[in-house]
């Protein structure tokens, strides 16, 4: 695993976003790589990409997504919406002084980085993907395909779209629950065959956390990263980061002349042959010859889960420098 990088070396900042102020982490000098995370997370989740690209030539910038962090929180639900995320991908980019950047995003800030490439592509001259593949927008409702899913379960995406409602279940114990999330979609301690999904939610008052492992950390996260993560939570409270999930029905109207539109630009893909969204979107990954025309390398890591960048820093470092040095 990659060591631990000085804090010395590490350059915190805020720039001004359309909604507010924007936090960012840099290091290094070069060509501009914008790194986004995605739930529930912050710019930390990058703490192993960033001295690996700032040593590899790069300006490398991690930010804190809107509603996370030590970014502005703004209260209404659609100041959530991919329209916006995108607009402050650009306004982090242009306080940087830069003319264009290559995005790379994971989990949620993969649909973040492939939805502001697609939107201004003069200043995202290439993407990459962690985790969640590139799905065109278009299709169904969102809030439509969710409900039915699971038969008689929940889907976790319904069961977030609910203001306050998994609010309830996660803040009186933040530290507890995203150790028990993080286990949960993590190779070494996720439910094995047979245990009941987390990814789903019984109904009649059931929650997340009834299905999550519980008793040791994943091997990539160490008590000081649960810490960092939790204290951070502690403080902003979950609302910022779940109101993603309930702008998507927004996304899906902002974006509807955008349906099955590809992304043209240099890209790259990354996944988890343990994630469900690896296993879950197979015939998204399947159609990139027609939706990520630009398409320079796809890569299933075996025995790895969601929290890629995390659980497999070295190689994830060693594709992206590798993709970034063929661009």
């Amino acid at each position: 695993m990659s060591p631990r990088m000085p804090s010395a070396d590490l350059h915190h900042r805020t720039v001004e976003g359309p909604a507010g102020r924007l936090h960012l982490v840099e290091q290094g000098s070069g060509p501009l790589v914008l790194l986004v995370h995605g739930f529930p997370e912050s710019w930390y989740s990058w703490r192993h990409q960033l001295p690996a690209l700032a040593a590899a030539g790069y300006r490398a910038v991690a930010i804190d997504v809107r509603g996370y962090g030590r970014s502005s929180r703004p209260e209404a639900t659609h100041a959530y919406r991919m329209l916006d995320l995108a607009q402050d991908n650009v306004a982090v980019v242009r306080a940087l002084g830069a003319e264009s950047a290559v995005i790379v995003g994971h989990d949620w800030g993969a649909n973040i980085a492939a939805t502001s490439a697609l939107l201004h592509p003069e200043v995202f001259s290439a993407v990459g993907l962690l985790s969640v593949p590139y799905a065109p927008p278009g299709g169904p409702r969102p809030t439509e395909v969710f409900a039915q899913m699971g038969g008689g379960q929940e889907f976790y995406v319904s069961y977030f779209q609910e203001p306050g409602r998994a609010e309830a279940e996660m803040e009186p114990d933040v530290r507890g629950w995203l150790a028990g999330f993080y286990a949960a979609l993590s190779a070494d301690t996720m439910p094995g065959p047979g245990e009941p999904d987390p990814h789903f939610v019984d109904r009649d008052g059931g929650r997340l956390r009834d299905r999550f492992p519980s008793g040791r950390l994943p091997a990539w996260l160490s008590e000081e990263d649960l810490d960092t993560y939790a204290g951070e939570f502690e403080r902003t409270g979950m609302t910022g980061a779940l109101n993603r999930y309930r702008a998507m029905d927004r996304d899906w109207e902002d974006l509807a002349q955008y349906a099955g539109a590809p992304v043209e630009q240099p890209s790259l893909f990354v996944g988890g042959a343990l994630d469900a969204s690896t296993t879950w979107m197979a015939d998204a990954i399947d159609a990139y010859p027609a939706t990520l025309p630009g398409l320079v390398s796809s890569r299933i890591l075996d025995g790895c889960g969601h929290w890629i960048q995390q659980e497999r820093p070295d190689e994830v470092n060693r594709l992206l420098t590798d993709w970034l040095g063929s661009l």
